[in-house]
C-alpha cells in the first residue's frame, strides 16, 4: 500500500514529504507503532531521489515521530503527545461545544438500553426474534437483490419506491383505517427519521412544540436538537390532556394508540378535543402508531388521521415493531401541505432508503407474509399478555397495579406499595431478569413509580420463572 504523499513543484521537496508525514502522524492517519516505507521505495514511488526521503526522515526522527530498528525499518514514534497551542481555534471550540451539547442529550435518551440481556428480559420495543420468519425474509431479501441489480445502479426516488408505497398504502387502510393512497405514503429510514423529517420542515428555533410528560424521549430531544422550546402536557386515563396545551405551539407529538409509556388508549373524546385544539393553533400533530397492529380487546378505535378534516395530522408508522428492531424501515402519512416538502427534505438527508430492503418488504407484505406473521404474534403475545396480567393481578398485587391497555406489547405496573423499585430493579438482574423503570420517562409531571413490561423479547415458559423470582424479590424487601 503506498503512503499517501503528494509532491507539488521542484522547491523544498524534503520538506514537503516532513510536513505530510507530520501532519499525518499529528493528525492520526498514522498510528503509533505503523512501519512506513524504506527510503528507497518511497522515493521510487514519489519520482525524488532518495537522498530527499532520507533527509526528511531524519528530521522526522529528530523530532522524535519516527524511529528506526535495525533490521526491521522505521516506525510511527507518538509516544510523546505533540505539543499544541492552548488557546484552539474558535471554530475548533465551537464543534467541540455543539458536540459536549449533544453527548448531553444522549445521555438521556431512552432509559432502558442495557448492551447485555438478561436471562428473563423484560425490555420494552423488542420483539420475539425467535417466531420470525427468517426463510421467508430471506427469500423477499433475494428478490429484492435481484430487482436492484435489475435498476442499472440508478438512485431510487426519495419518498420511496412506488410498488412499496401502494402496498404499505393497501395495509395501513385495512389494519388502521387510515385515509391514504400510494401518493400519500413517504418511505423512511424508520420511524425516528420520519419525525426528524417532519421536525426539520415545521421547527424553527424558538418555536413550541407539545409532547407527552411521561413520554417517549428520543422525540422530545430529536426537537430539542432542532432549537424547539418543549412543552411538556401531563396525561391521564384518557390520554393527553388537551386544554394544557399552551398558545402558540406549532406541533404536538402523540401516541394515541398506546401511550407511551404508560399505555392506555386515548378517548374519543379526547381525540376530538385534540384535533380543535390544533385546528385552533394552526399546529401540526404527529400521530406516533408505533405499535397499534397489535390489539387485544374492546372496539377499535379511529387513529386521529381518519377522523382529520383540517390536513393537520402526520400518521408515522414502523415495520421495526412488527418485525424485527433492525429493519430501518417507517413510513408517514403526509398531508398535502407540507408533502413535498418532507420530500425535498429526504433528498437531502440520505436521497432514499435502501432499496433492496424497499423491495424485500414490498414481496413481504404482497405475499401476505406480513399479514401471517401479525397473527402469529398477536397470538404469541396475547398469551404472555395473559400471564403477566394474571401474575400481576394475583399475587403481585399487593406491590403493582397494572394500566389498562388494549394495544401493543408492553404493559405499564405502577407501584402502589411503599418499597425501593431501584433495589427490586439491581436485584431481579443479579438472578437474570431485565425490568425497567419508567422514571426515566418523565420529565416535568410528578414522577409515578413504575415498571415497564415488555412481552416482545421473553419467551412464553419463561414468564412464571422470572415472575416467580420477582415475587420472592419483592417479600425480601418490603
Amino acid at each position: 500500500m503506498e503512503l499517501h504523499i503528494v509532491i507539488a513543484g521542484e522547491k523544498d521537496l524534503a520538506g514537503q514529504v516532513y510536513r505530510q508525514i507530520r501532519d499525518a502522524i499529528q493528525s492520526g492517519r498514522l498510528t503509533d507503532g505503523e512501519q512506513i516505507p524504506p527510503s528507497r521505495l518511497l522515493a521510487q514511488q514519489l519520482g525524488v531521489s532518495r537522498k530527499t526521503v532520507s533527509e526528511a526522515y531524519t528530521r522526522l526522527t529528530l523530532d522524535k515521530l519516527l524511529r528506526g530498528k535495525i533490521g526491521a525499518g522505521t516506525f510511527v514514534n507518538i509516544e510523546k503527545p505533540h505539543r499544541q497551542s492552548a488557546k484552539k481555534p474558535a471554530v475548533k471550540r465551537n464543534a467541540l461545544a455543539a458536540a459536549a451539547s449533544i453527548e448531553r442529550w444522549l445521555q438521556h435518551t431512552i432509559p432502558f438500553q442495557h448492551g447485555t440481556p438478561s436471562q428473563y428480559e423484560l425490555i420494552g420495543g423488542s420483539t420475539s426474534k425467535n417466531h420470525f420468519p427468517q426463510h421467508e425474509w430471506r427469500r423477499c431479501m433475494l428478490h429484492g437483490l435481484r430487482m436492484s441489480a435489475a435498476s442499472a445502479g440508478s438512485y431510487a426516488a426519495a419518498e420511496g419506491l412506488a410498488p412499496l408505497r401502494e402496498s404499505i398504502a393497501r395495509h395501513i387502510s385495512f389494519a388502521r383505517g387510515v385515509r391514504c393512497t400510494a401518493s400519500d405514503v413517504i418511505v423512511t429510514s424508520g420511524a425516528q427519521q420520519a419525525i426528524d423529517l417532519i421536525a426539520r420542515v415545521v421547527i424553527e428555533a424558538g418555536c413550541m412544540v407539545a409532547v407527552e410528560d411521561p413520554g417517549y424521549p428520543p422525540a422530545r430531544l430529536l426537537f430539542s436538537s432542532h432549537g424547539a422550546s418543549i412543552a411538556y402536557v401531563p396525561v391521564d386515563e384518557e390520554g393527553m390532556l388537551v386544554d394544557q396545551i399552551p398558545d402558540g405551539t406549532r406541533l404536538i407529538y402523540t401516541t394515541p394508540a398506546h401511550q407511551f409509556p404508560l399505555g392506555m388508549p386515548m378517548s374519543q373524546r379526547r381525540r376530538t378535543a385534540l384535533l380543535q385544539r390544533a385546528a385552533e393553533l394552526g399546529a401540526l400533530i404527529i400521530e406516533d402508531d408505533y405499535d397499534s397492529e397489535f390489539r387485544y380487546e374492546g372496539r377499535p378505535a379511529d387513529s386521529l388521521q381518519s377522523m382529520d378534516k383540517q390536513g393537520s395530522v402526520v400518521f408515522v408508522g414502523t415495520f421495526s415493531k412488527i418485525m424485527q428492531p433492525g429493519l430501518r424501515i417507517g413510513y408517514m402519512i403526509a398531508p398535502a401541505a407540507i408533502r413535498e416538502a418532507i420530500i425535498i427534505a429526504k433528498h437531502l438527508s440520505d436521497w432514499h432508503t435502501s432499496a433492496p430492503m424497499q423491495w424485500a418488504l414490498n414481496k413481504f407484505i404482497d405475499d401476505g407474509l406480513l399479514q401471517k406473521h401479525i397473527r402469529r404474534c398477536h397470538t404469541l403475545y396475547s398469551h404472555r399478555r395473559e400471564k403477566i396480567m394474571q401474575r400481576m393481578t394475583t399475587d403481585l398485587a399487593p406491590w403493582f397495579a397494572i394500566v389498562p391497555a388494549n394495544a401493543g406489547f408492553h404493559l405499564t405496573a405502577l407501584a402502589q406499595a411503599e418499597f425501593d423499585l431501584q433495589l427490586l430493579i439491581r436485584l431481579a438482574r443479579r438472578v437474570g431478569i431485565g425490568l425497567y423503570s419508567i422514571d426515566g420517562f418523565y420529565q416535568q409531571a410528578e414522577v409515578q413509580q413504575g415498571l415497564l413490561l415488555g412481552y416482545g423479547a421473553i419467551e412464553t415458559l419463561d414468564i412464571g420463572p422470572a415472575f416467580d423470582r420477582i415475587h420472592d424479590i419483592l417479600r425480601e424487601i418490603s
